[in-house]
């Protein structure tokens, strides 16, 4: 993984800076941060100034975001949100908090049109993998046929609402488009 510059300043700042879910943040919100886009992970002030206070409370950060930056937002992405929830199981309110930022994070993501480990500014698809199994396990495991995890996770989101599956908001942009929709190749 390489060492990002705002990853090491979230790290300095980190309450646990080895507790599990923190080093996810701080990969998730550095990637952003670093690229100039911190607007790009979902969250607004509020959220990720709390996610901030719980996890990196001496990491100042000063970014001008917005108050629902996915307020004109696709249905997909609520309807992904609720769909993590359904998989995740907090055991404490801070847990269902960063459950709710975690799930924010992945739907807005799912816009972008790259691979879902890209968007989220993490270093593969392994990363992706071992962030969904640690939070999401019985979701997961539902990915038996090994689909690309942006494409699965909309797979589901068509499935739960009783819709024929296909692409993310983000993925007609990507380049492996039709590798992963073969059939609506344009």
């Amino acid at each position: 993984m390489p060492q990002l510059p705002a990853l090491n300043i979230l790290l300095a700042g980190a309450r646990n800076a080895h507790a599990p879910d923190t080093r996810l943040f701080a990969r998730l919100i550095a990637a952003r941060m670093d690229a100039g886009d911190l607007a790009a992970l979902g969250l607004g002030r509020e959220d990720l100034a709390v996610l901030m206070t719980r996890h990196f409370p001496d990491a100042a950060i000063d970014v001008a975001l917005p108050e629902q930056p996915l307020a004109d937002a696709p249905p997909f992405v609520a309807e992904l949100i609720a769909l993590l929830a359904q998989f995740d199981h907090p055991a404490t309110p801070a847990d269902a908090a960063d459950a709710r930022c975690l799930a924010t994070i992945l739907a807005a993501a799912c816009l972008r049109p790259d691979h879902l480990w890209r968007d989220l500014g993490l270093s593969g698809r392994d990363d992706v993998t071992d962030l969904l199994t640690r939070h999401y396990p019985a979701l997961v495991a539902r990915n038996t046929a090994n689909l690309r995890w942006k494409a699965f996770l909309a797979q589901e989101v068509a499935r739960a609402h009783g819709r024929v599956p296909g692409p993310a908001p983000g993925c007609p942009g990507c380049e492996d488009f039709g590798h992963c929709f073969p059939a609506q190749r344009a």
